[in-house]
């Protein structure tokens, strides 16, 4: 059985950082891509940072700068550092992967989900 495992969310003021994990198990990911999305109260889930199989990194026009995506392949586990949080940046992180080792944007052509952990900055 697939399983994400996102930890490291919180609460934090604006301008700090937090870290967030994502350990998957079941199968390994290595040459998949994968990605962190977000959805705040009310709104859609959209793409964050996205890492390809081979490790090329994408951002959010709104996070690049602020955000840094990598991967541990030996552990199977995914990372986001957030720097300079802001208010606007509250919402329920998701990891997730993608059988293809293409970073998409579209939260449908993934096919492993974790949990989600809440992310809140406070101003």
């Amino acid at each position: 059985q697939v399983q994400l495992v996102e930890s490291g969310g919180g609460l934090v003021q604006a301008g700090g950082s937090l870290g967030l994990s994502c350990a998957a198990s079941g199968r390994t990911f290595s040459s998949s891509a994968m990605g962190w999305f977000r959805q705040a109260p009310g709104k859609e889930r959209v793409f964050v940072a996205g890492i390809s199989g081979t490790g090329y990194t994408y951002y959010a026009d709104s996070v690049k700068g602020r955000f840094s995506i990598s991967r541990d392949n030996a552990k199977n586990t995914v990372y986001l550092q957030m720097n300079s949080l802001k208010p606007e940046d509250t919402a329920v992180y998701y990891c997730a992967a993608r059988g293809l080792g293409i970073v998409s944007v579209a939260p449908y052509q993934y096919d492993y989900w974790g949990q989600g952990t809440q992310v809140t900055v406070s101003s």
